[in-house]
């Protein structure tokens, strides 16, 4: 086994539960199969991968990995290549191919595909064998190292709704993606009876994902027609983005077998609330001590210092990692928020929970940054929920996004510049003391971009990240400016 998956075992604290320990260990794994699935994820957070015969992977789990075409870094959500020549993938270097270093630590079965072994890739450059920073699981592996060398580990949590139709590929396509079956009908938010009208599908979702190793903390119905809410059990940063990628791709294959598609697309109907993304994070000590929370000397009455009465039950460390996201979510908004219909969410998304502002409040699911302390909760369950994603976001860009920015926000000291939301008024976003969120992916790619921009600074994600995703934005933007939609049509066909 190469030195670089050895450092993958050792760094990552929660390897699957029966992950193997050696290249000995994996061939015992592996006895009894003739084949591997291996997938790696591409910048719309879509697995890509392949089988593999049993022999060919051994051979490259033995070694650095083995080639994966780089297109996948080239080309969009529906493979078409990009408007522009980007660094990573392009006709001037063949679309060469890059290294897949296949991550043991990921080892599980598929219980809906005869139990075959899948195993998730990070991809690495072909000449360094250092991470792509462009990667989604290389730059969540930078973000995780930079914590590491402040001697602090990330945690996070995630939870989704989506979307549920009685639908095939096959019948969206002869539809036209209109007039779709929803699931059911009405508005049932946590309802104990809408389930049981698809019970073999509902509880499907929550058995395969424990059987996949997808830990589920909460499966419930969400308001809307066909509507489903699932939070993922708490973990370490780099095992949440994976069982977040995973749980959408077991989420649609147990949907196939049951004539149902589930969307994480973030805002399907206009006159409906959108689908979160809703990510909780915190830091921990080497120890495991949340440095979150506040000492025991100081749950009585909270924190001498703190900014105000909403943070008062936040340690200093973190409320300084607050003010890091308050002071550059703006800057990182297309790692947060990255397709075009994600910004419909947000737009007027106040009549819907949905922040479009950056505002922090404590228990406020009002405000862009949940504070989730003492009283409502044990100190060791000190979290910030960040609940500007969509369910549409790339879990691995959002979460690195959320701790680039809080780890910056410790380096600098950064103080809170804003009160909270239950210290403002509504006439504040007009005088300009709460600052609004971009409304468009332009918007929010063009000031990503900017010369400026903290997304660029070097402890972030750095010019060569900024420059390659900001292009695949552009070209998100460039096909949606060039589209006609129904709505155009319906309203100006007759009358213009």
């Amino acid at each position: 086994m190469t030195e670089c998956q050895l450092c993958l075992l050792s760094l990552y604290m929660t390897s699957t539960k029966d992950a193997p320990r050696s290249f000995e260990d994996l061939k015992v794994l592996l006895k009894d199969d003739n084949k591997v699935k291996v997938a790696g994820i591409d910048v719309d957070g879509v697995l890509r991968g392949k089988f593999m015969s049993k022999d060919k992977f051994l051979s490259a789990a033995s070694s650095d990995g083995f080639g994966f075409c780089s297109v996948i870094f080239g080309w969009d959500i529906h493979d078409t290549v990009y408007s522009r020549e980007l660094l990573i993938s392009n006709k001037a270097n063949g679309y060469r191919d890059i290294l897949a270093s296949i991550d043991l630590s990921t080892y599980r079965r598929i219980p809906w595909e005869n139990n075959v072994p899948f195993f998730l890739v990070s991809f690495l450059d072909p000449d360094t064998k250092e991470p792509l920073v462009v990667d989604p699981r290389g730059i969540l592996k930078i973000t995780s190292d930079r914590a590491d060398k402040m001697q602090r580990s990330c945690y996070a949590g995630v939870e989704y709704e989506y979307f549920n139709f009685k639908e095939t590929p096959v019948s969206l396509a002869e539809k036209k993606f209109q007039n779709l079956a929803p699931l059911t009908p009405g508005m049932h938010g946590y309802s104990l009876l809408r389930t049981q009208l698809n019970n073999d599908y509902f509880h499907s979702i929550f058995d395969e994902a424990s059987r996949f190793g997808v830990d589920i903390e909460g499966h419930h119905t969400e308001t809307g027609p066909g509507v489903l809410e699932t939070a993922l059990a708490y973990t370490n940063a780099l095992r949440m983005a994976d069982n977040a990628i995973l749980f959408k791709y077991l989420t649609k294959s147990v949907g196939m077998q049951y004539g149902v598609v589930p969307t994480f697309m973030a805002k399907p109907w206009g006159n409906l609330p959108g689908c979160s993304g809703h990510t909780h994070v915190s830091l921990r000590d080497k120890s495991g001590r949340n440095i979150f929370a506040v000492s025991d000397a100081e749950l009585s009455n909270g924190r001498p210092g703190a900014a105000n009465d909403d943070v008062k039950f936040l340690s200093e460390e973190a409320e300084h990692f607050l003010a890091g996201i308050l002071d550059g979510i703006a800057d990182v908004m297309p790692m947060v928020v990255p397709t075009i219909n994600g910004y419909k969410r947000l737009v007027g998304g106040e009549a819907f929970w949905a922040p479009n502002a950056i505002t922090y409040g404590y228990d406020s699911r009002a405000a862009s940054i949940r504070i989730i302390s003492p009283p409502s909760v044990p100190p060791a369950a000190t979290r910030l929920e960040i609940r500007v994603p969509g369910a549409d976001m790339n879990p691995y860009f959002a979460i690195s996004a959320i701790f680039l920015l809080g780890l910056r926000g410790i380096e600098k000291k950064l103080e809170l510049s804003t009160p909270p939301m239950s210290k403002l008024s509504a006439d504040d976003k007009k005088n300009g003391t709460i600052k609004m969120l971009p409304t468009s992916l332009e918007a929010a790619t063009e000031r990503m971009m900017r010369p400026e921009s903290i997304a660029r600074e070097k402890g972030m994600f750095g010019d060569v990240f900024v420059e390659h995703f900001g292009g695949t934005r552009e070209h998100e933007v460039k096909v949606w400016n060039e589209a006609v939609t129904n709505w155009e049509v319906e309203r100006y066909i007759e009358l213009a």
